[in-house]
C-alpha cells in the first residue's frame, strides 16, 4: 500500500502485513466489511463476543497462535466468559 494510516488498530496492520484484504477476510469471517472496517481503522472500537469468536477463527486460520488480546485491549475494560 503507497499510503499509511498512522490510525490504523493493531488487527488492520496485522491484515496488512499479512496480505489480507478487509474484503476477503470478511468474506472469510461472516463478519461484516463495515465491521471489519471498524476493526481496522478505529483502536478505541470493540467487536461483540460473538464478532469476535468469529474474527478469532478466522485469523487462526492464518496464524494459529493469535489471540484476541493480541489485537483488541478489551481484557482492561470488559471481561468476556466465552470460550473463544
Amino acid at each position: 500500500m503507497w499510503w499509511k494510516n498512522p490510525r490504523r488498530s493493531k488487527f488492520g496492520r496485522w491484515l496488512e502485513r499479512n496480505g489480507v484484504s478487509q474484503s476477503d477476510f470478511a468474506e472469510e469471517s461472516k463478519v461484516s466489511r463495515t465491521t471489519i472496517s471498524k476493526l481496522c481503522n478505529n483502536k478505541e472500537y470493540i467487536p461483540s463476543a460473538s464478532t469476535l469468536k468469529r474474527i478469532m477463527r478466522t485469523a487462526r486460520t492464518i496464524d494459529k497462535n493469535k489471540k484476541a488480546n493480541d489485537f483488541f485491549d478489551i481484557w482492561d475494560r470488559h471481561i468476556i466468559y466465552v470460550h473463544i
